[in-house]
């Protein structure tokens, strides 16, 4: 039986055990082919410091299990992650389409750290484009460096 397309729905509290265990798993992954590993922080860790609540954040679901979860603050995506065992199967995809429609922006940004191509694949597909890329300090985890894309979305026919 294949699963059901991916729910998008507000956050609410009883997600947190699942939004820790999705980060954890998908931010190692994300991170072996960038800063590296040795700079991994749980979200307990970096959730308050890096604004997850600041602004809108939501979940996806599939057959009533959470995915995924995005976090969208003041024209920027702020978060994005997916269970690692639901790679590739929309719902990514699914939190990205959703967060731009309920968001309202004619223009939007976001930052795919270098090394992950999967993220910098989707961005791309969904109309973002990259006009920058920078070394620096990893967010979150100053004490390493990383090298990030910025990306830039905008709304058909939103002026540049």
């Amino acid at each position: 039986m294949q699963p059901s397309p991916p729910v998008v729905r507000p956050y609410t509290d009883a997600d947190w055990p699942h939004i820790c265990r999705i980060h954890d798993a998908a931010r190692l992954d994300e991170l072996r082919g960038s800063a590296g590993v040795d700079a991994f922080l749980t979200l307990e860790q970096t959730a308050e410091g890096e604004g997850l609540f600041d602004g809108a954040l939501w979940v996806a679901t599939v057959d009533g299990e959470v995915a995924g979860f995005a976090a969208f603050d003041e024209g920027e995506f702020t978060w994005l992650y997916v269970d690692p065992a639901r790679y590739r199967r929309g719902v990514g995809r699914a939190l990205l389409r959703h967060a731009l429609a309920e968001a309202g922006e004619d223009r939007v940004e976001t930052t795919v750290l270098d090394g992950n191509p999967a993220a910098l694949a989707l961005y791309l597909a969904e109309g973002f484009t990259v006009v920058e890329t920078r070394a620096g300090k990893l967010a979150g985890n100053e004490a390493f460096a990383a090298t990030g894309h910025i990306m830039e979305w905008r709304r058909a026919g939103s002026a540049r």
